[in-house]
């Protein structure tokens, strides 16, 4: 399998645009779901527990997102389901895989004791359900859009009318 590497690089844009969009967006789910949870948070401050734990926790989530979008770029058009399907389906598949760590998270994380927990939370799963459907919706379309396969050259026209109106003598049939 050959890689594609501005396609690749175009799929990280694409992942990193999409995480960012998550990340901004967080501050807003919250109170719908009514679970202080916090990506960048649970990410910045299994690193650092300082004041710089909110930049380091968005440059790592920038980082996944990208690293998850350059190699959706590999395989998104192999998927046999609709583009505009693609991004989520990979999105929730992420969520659903990467879910049962959180087990691992409320016991081992170092910041554990400032974060909520979220192993059987319910309204955690669905807030992280919707992150990961945001993320796959902007990342797939982005990507979609980033890596369109380039328009068709135009097909040299070839006049098979003369100028005189009666047609090239090298397109007449012979009747027989």
């Amino acid at each position: 399998m050959v890689i594609d590497r501005d396609k690749t690089i175009r799929g990280a844009v694409a992942g990193a645009v999409a995480a960012g969009v998550w990340a901004a967006q967080q501050p807003l789910d919250k109170p719908l779901f009514g679970v202080d949870y916090d990506d960048c948070e649970l990410l910045g401050k299994l690193v650092t527990r300082g004041r710089a734990w909110p930049a380091v926790g968005l440059a790592l989530h920038l980082g996944n997102g990208a690293l998850l979008g350059a190699a959706y770029a590999g395989v998104a058009a192999r998927m046999p389901v609709p583009s505009w399907a693609r991004g989520p389906i990979v999105g929730l598949a992420e969520h659903l895989a990467t879910w049962p760590l959180t087990v691992v998270v409320d016991r081992f994380h170092p910041a554990r004791g400032d974060m909520p927990r979220l192993a059987g939370s319910g309204r955690a799963f669905a807030q992280a359900t919707w992150r990961h459907l945001l993320f796959g919706v902007v990342m797939g379309e982005l990507e979609r859009r980033l890596n369109a396969p380039p328009d068709p050259e135009p097909v040299a026209y070839e006049h098979v009318v003369s100028t005189n109106g009666h047609g090239k003598l090298e397109h007449m049939v012979a009747g027989g």
